[in-house]
């Protein structure tokens, strides 16, 4: 949690009103204390312990995904947070590649994501990294619905993948 609340506060320097908004906030960190109670949730954590990042994945989400879109075929990524600390070392991508590759053994085809429609920067980060937007869709109770997805061979870096289930380091 405090990485959301870090990244609230960046976002805010950002110019960006995502994840600010009183109105859905709520529901969206009890979405995200869902995930992370049914273990689909993960962290990146320095050899001090300290979470530098994390991701989620989920259900797909109806308000923007379609029968027509397969939604079997994909991955769903929420909440990618990378604390200020660690910014620089490209664990979004590594977070993404990894997810990626999670994708592929499950015999899925795309990692996708909804992002906040207004955060262009956002938008941006995730075309650099691959992704193809699809569509956005605006419906009236969310602020997210800018749809993209990415091939699940698409890695952006494979040659520096994430290890799985290290033991930190005392």
């Amino acid at each position: 949690m405090a990485l959301r609340t870090e990244a609230e506060s960046w976002l805010g320097t950002k110019g960006t009103d995502q994840w600010s908004d009183p109105e859905t906030g709520g529901r969206a960190i009890t979405k995200w204390r869902t995930s992370i109670d049914e273990g689909r949730a993960w962290v990146v954590v320095a050899s001090d312990e300290e979470v530098l990042a994390t991701v989620s994945r989920g259900p797909v989400d109806r308000d923007f995904w379609t029968d027509d879109d397969r939604p079997e075929s994909a991955l769903y990524l929420y909440k990618l947070i990378v604390a200020r600390r660690a910014g620089g070392r490209q664990l979004g991508a590594r977070l993404v590649d990894w997810a990626s590759n999670l994708a592929a053994l499950e015999g899925r085809d795309w990692v996708r994501i909804d992002t906040w429609r207004t955060n262009g920067g956002l938008h941006a980060y995730y075309e650099r990294l691959g992704f193809r937007h699809v569509r956005t869709e605006s419906p009236t109770h969310r602020r997210s619905g800018w749809l993209a997805q990415r091939a699940v061979t698409a890695l952006s870096l494979p040659h520096t993948p994430l290890a799985v289930g290290v033991p930190a380091t005392r």
